[in-house]
């Protein structure tokens, strides 16, 4: 092969042979001009290079929108995307993405942020550009102007938008080199792209910027050929945000849009919203009565209601019942603890910022817990253990406090006082894999009980580069990875490794679930731990009768109650599975004359174990009737003279209406048996 030719390998495993130098859109053009026309961005891969195994390419943009993946002039030398016009210099697997690629959408919706920024500097010549990345739903940019936007401005920003896409102007990528480009951007004032330009290239590096008509920007691309392509788009509000997230900083105005590749997805897109906003499940909580955050007891406290108690009752019986039948011991532990102890466990230093300041006492200063972890600890080293005692396996339910600043806190989502389903196992280096196995099945068991059919995992490890960031010998960490890798393959769960993101202290499974709506929640861990069993002097006898450490394994299904009732409400809309929902038979008498029957009605489907609610204020029937859909009661029975003639019931169930007449004991063995199954439809 001349040295002025490359290979190009498709996607069907053929190669090509072409001039270095021929572009992904060349090639495109050579299959076939409409697919030159359809085509957005290109992925490459050096030859040389293997393919990375678990990223998607949505995960695969979403890196790229980092500040480090924006800005960042390292050479590329693994997988990446780039422009359709980017010259290809050496042997590449090629592949040519359409919009429907899910990694096209983050390209457009990155290219829209500069169509924006355009449009802003066209319109307010005054303003400071900053960082404008694309997100999973949209796209914003941060920019700089004394003045606030109003609702006028961002209508007049979204109307020179669509004259910037009329004029199909190129993306073209220029090279200049760094000190040109911090002179030019220093000449102007523009503060936060010499900020990024110091912070994410050295001197001697070149710079990447991109332009379309009279508008520049430092950026890293790839972009969509043309502004034309940007076909959909709407902005969509304005936040404040400062300067580099300090408050003594300049305030920057967040100019949020989104845009797809075609009105039908962006109107899908705003449908969607609509969906989430009618499950916000602080809006729920309110109309269901289940929880409360009460302003004069403070922020992110929550107080549960009876109903909502009810359900958090049935969902931590639930999880004490499986730990138990686990082999796990049920243990509780203070929620305020002298100060020493965190100080012994690392958390005074490494994690004080987010604990309640200390309270002094007369024998000492405490602190209220923000884990569990250490009072397991003090239970494990309580007596003397050998090998034939492990594992042990401490779960609690235990009551948690962290400081979070008063802006970050979000209904159940994100709060200061909470209830984490901890458990910690502690054994012997043996017993690790069936150990990590064993969280694994449970954390699955948990989806599948609460209805989730869906989960996404990621594998969290560290960088071998960077061993002084990190506890524990390599030796530990190439086991403690091993382990988790090799229970994840005997499984067959695919998972998405992300090296350098493991905890200081080990690394770790995240399980994510996936809602009705699409939308991934972390809230299942299963972590290492190679510090605190250090940092307290565990100890075990081992067969040869020496001292060893056992292993220590941090576990947490929900994640928090609070956190996973939060998602519960809104994967549901409130709509609770029979077994969870606090009401699940709500009794309505058509008439005075009829309560009595009523009440024997309530007593049988009591006794059966069933919640009930019988509505007997004078009232009209309907409006008892439209009161229990109003909080979604799985099934309201009305009853009158035949019902009470025949011992029967009518019944009418959430989502399907009238059902008519059975009798009461056919209704209450349908009930038992959505209850005993747990299972999420009501027929």
């Amino acid at each position: 092969m001349s040295e002025q030719s490359i290979k190009v390998q498709l996607p069907d495993g053929s190669v090509r042979e072409v001039a270095r130098g021929t572009t992904p859109y060349d090639i495109a053009m050579s299959i076939s001009p409409r697919l030159a026309a359809a085509v957005v961005v290109a992925r490459i891969r050096p030859l040389a290079v293997p393919a990375p195994a678990g990223e998607t390419a949505a995960e695969e943009a979403a890196e790229a929108q980092t500040e480090a993946g924006m800005y960042s002039s390292s050479a590329d030398t693994g997988e990446r995307l780039v422009d359709l016009s980017a010259p290809l210099t050496e042997d590449v697997a090629l592949e040519l993405l359409k919009e429907s690629d899910e990694a096209a959408l983050k390209v457009v919706r990155h290219s829209a942020a500069h169509v924006m920024a355009t449009a802003i500097l066209e319109l307010f010549p005054e303003t400071k550009l900053g960082h404008g990345p694309a997100t999973d739903s949209g796209f914003f940019y941060d920019v700089y102007r004394e003045t606030p936007f109003s609702e006028a401005d961002l209508a007049a920003i979204e109307a020179r938008m669509a004259e910037v896409v009329s004029r199909d102007e190129r993306f073209v990528r220029e090279q200049e080199s760094r000190e040109k480009g911090l002179e030019d951007y220093k000449a102007h004032g523009d503060f936060m792209k010499v900020h990024f330009i110091e912070r994410f290239t050295k001197p001697g590096d070149e710079i990447s910027l991109y332009k379309n008509g009279n508008f520049t920007d430092f950026c890293r691309g790839p972009h969509v050929p043309s502004t034309g392509r940007v076909k959909a788009f709407k902005v969509t509000s304005v936040a404040g945000a400062y300067w580099l997230g300090d408050e003594k900083n300049q305030q920057l105005q967040r100019v949020y849009g989104t845009a797809f590749f075609n009105s039908k997805d962006l109107d899908a897109h705003f449908k969607r919203l609509e969906e989430i906003k009618a499950r916000d499940h602080r809006v729920l909580g309110k109309q269901l009565d289940l929880f409360s955050i009460q302003e004069v007891a403070g922020a992110g406290l929550i107080f549960w209601h009876p109903k909502g108690g009810l359900i958090r009752k049935t969902m931590e019986d639930w999880m004490r019942d499986e730990c138990i039948r686990r082999g796990y011991d049920m243990v509780f532990t203070p929620h305020i603890m002298r100060r020493e102890l965190w100080k012994i466990s690392g958390h005074e230093g490494f994690y004080g910022q987010n604990m309640y300041p200390p309270m002094e006492l007369d024998d000492a200063e405490y602190r209220l817990k923000p884990m569990n972890c250490p009072g397991h600890i003090l239970i494990y080293k309580n007596s003397p253990k050998s090998y034939r005692d492990l594992p042990q396996r401490y779960a609690e339910l235990g009551n948690v406090y962290r400081y979070e600043r008063s802006g970050t806190m979000h209904g159940l989502l994100r709060v200061r006082g909470f209830t984490q389903d901890d458990a910690h196992i502690f054994c012997t280096p043996e017993q690790i894999e069936g150990e990590i196995a064993a969280c694994v099945e449970f954390a699955d068991e948990v989806l599948k009980a609460f209805g989730f059919a869906e989960f996404k995992v990621e594998l969290s490890t560290w960088d071998p580069k960077d061993q002084k960031s990190y506890v524990g010998s390599p030796e530990h960490w190439e086991m403690a990875v091993g382990s988790l890798k090799k229970v994840l393959d005997e499984k067959g769960i695919a998972y998405r490794e992300i090296p350098g993101e493991a905890a200081f202290y080990g690394p770790k499974i995240d399980i994510k679930l996936v809602d009705v709506l699409g939308r991934l929640w972390q809230l299942s861990t299963v972590q290492f731990d190679f510090n605190l069993p250090q940092r307290f002097e565990l100890e075990y006898t081992g067969e040869d009768g020496e001292k060893h450490r056992p292993v220590m394994v941090h576990r947490a299904l929900f994640g928090s109650v609070e956190r996973f009732f939060g998602v519960l409400i809104e994967h549901y809309a409130g709509a609770f599975p029979m077994w969870l929902a606090p009401v699940q038979v709500g009794i309505v008498p058509i008439s005075e004359k009829h309560v009595e029957y009523a009440q024997k009605v309530k007593r049988e489907l009591e006794a059966a174990g069933l919640r009930v609610e019988l509505d007997q204020r004078n009232e009209k029937m309907n409006a008892k009737i439209r009161e229990f859909t109003l909080h979604k009661v799985p099934f309201v029975l009305v009853m009158g003279d035949k019902e009470a003639a025949a011992d029967a019931v009518s019944v009418r169930t959430r989502g399907k209406g009238d059902e008519g007449s059975v009798p009461l004991a056919a209704f209450i063995e349908r009930a038992k048996e959505l209850v005993l199954t747990r299972t999420t439809a009501l027929s």
